[in-house]
């Protein structure tokens, strides 16, 4: 790291399965994370409860005296359907107000195995950071190579220009939590000239038009 100017963490957000799912690799992972995020005195923002691999990490953060908040849609706590969050929890109405507030309240993203939740909260992080409403650093935790599928399609995507080289800059990957952290903390932010123009601000009337062989 010397030489390369350092990023300020102090908050990442954690996508992550409600499932531990198959290999076990997994949940040693998470509560790896956890235990490294917790001795770089990062605290944690996730989507609250104690299923899965939300658990392992949360839990992990909390055992190393690190904040860890939780961020739930209501509908999620009727019949305590995803058990009780490790740490302060916070209910939203809606899943685009839960992945607004995360993208609010982090200062950078991490991605560990999961479904469809998992890989959505991902791509909708990209895609904001593509169209500069954030300029945070955004990774995925590529365990046992539970990614290097969706990272040989983004590649592919690429190459198809469909996605552009800048773009595809900002998704990080690594093997292990302290290089992707050290990864996030080094990551320099390159917003599309022409997209970096779109005023995001609700009292905007209008969006400054944009080139139409733009790739978004």
């Amino acid at each position: 790291m010397e030489g390369v100017l350092v990023r300020k963490i102090k908050k990442i957000c954690v996508f992550c399965g409600a499932n531990s799912g198959k290999d076990v690799a997994f949940v040693n992972a998470a509560f790896h994370l956890g235990k490294v995020l917790g001795k770089r005195k990062i605290d944690l923002v996730y989507g609250g409860g104690k299923l899965g691999l939300m658990g392992c990490v949360s839990t992990a953060v909390a055992q190393h005296e690190r904040q860890v908040l939780g961020i739930i849609p209501s509908a999620f706590t009727i019949n305590n359907l995803v058990g009780e969050t490790c740490g302060k929890e916070i209910k939203v109405a809606t899943m685009q107000e839960r992945l607004v507030m995360m993208m609010e309240l982090s200062d950078a993203f991490i991605a560990l195995p999961g479904g469809f939740g998992t890989l959505e909260e991902l791509f909708q992080m990209i895609s904001w950071a593509q169209l500069s409403i954030h300029n945070k650093p955004i990774g995925v935790l590529n365990i046992n190579g539970f990614f290097n599928g969706l990272l040989s399609f983004v590649d592919h995507a690429v190459k198809q220009e469909f996605i552009t080289p800048r773009a595809r800059k900002i998704l990080i990957s690594a093997t292990t939590a302290d290089e992707l952290v050290d990864k996030l903390q080094a990551f320099r932010f390159e917003p599309d000239p022409a997209l970096s123009k779109l005023k995001w601000s609700p009292s905007s009337s209008q969006k400054e038009k944009l080139d139409l062989t733009l790739r978004l």
